[in-house]
């Protein structure tokens, strides 16, 4: 099948776009707001997108709290969301008003960041403590515009321990889960190596 992506006429019960643009992490994003109100929401549209500096990147339909807080306090956490805590990643993402602490709704323990100000999900295998750079509006080419990308850098790193094994991070060993398309998910609990050809 082919369809014109703008028009958007595939004639499927749901947009297939982000069943295609798999598997996403999934950035499981603490902040506090200025009121010190803690908020955590998951992002399927998450991602590193560069090593020196360390940056990522998370965007959001409509300027949500983690948005609004990240920019007003200039600090956010990426938590990594992982099998264990599937259901309280799935809790956090309901649609609350801002003065909802979203770490109390899910029934999670925070830990203390050691660089920035919001906490983290105790129990996240990994966590990236971020200072937000800026936010880039996503335009399309008719000018409609729904997105917002928000970049932080990363400035702390916390790795559990128990996750580290011959100097490498065990990937699987964390079971980080991803985002599918509709309310799919996927579990990364097997991988392989390929070598780069010299």
């Amino acid at each position: 099948m082919f369809y014109e992506a703008q028009a958007n006429k595939h004639g499927l019960k749901h947009d297939p776009f982000k069943a295609l643009v798999v598997p996403r992490p999934i950035g499981w994003i603490s902040t506090v707001g200025r009121d010190g109100v803690l908020n955590l929401a998951p992002y399927s549209f998450f991602n590193a997108v560069s090593t020196d500096p360390h940056i990522v990147m998370f965007a959001s339909a409509g300027r949500k709290d983690s948005q609004r807080n990240a920019e007003e306090t200039g600090e956010f956490v990426c938590n990594l969301a992982s099998w264990e805590q599937r259901e309280q990643m799935n809790m956090s993402s309901a649609t609350v008003d801002a003065e909802v602490d979203e770490f109390a709704l899910s029934d999670l323990a925070t830990e203390p960041s050691l660089l920035v100000k919001p906490a983290r999900v105790k129990g996240a295998p990994a966590h990236l403590e971020c200072v937000y750079l800026k936010t880039i509006e996503l335009v399309g080419r008719d000018g409609r515009h729904a997105y917002d990308m928000v970049l932080g850098e990363v400035v702390g790193i916390h790795i559990d321990e128990k996750f580290i094994a011959d100097g490498m991070v065990d990937t699987a060993a964390m079971k980080p889960i991803s985002r599918l398309g509709y309310h799919d998910y996927a579990l990364i609990d097997e991988l392989f190596v390929m070598k780069r050809p010299r």
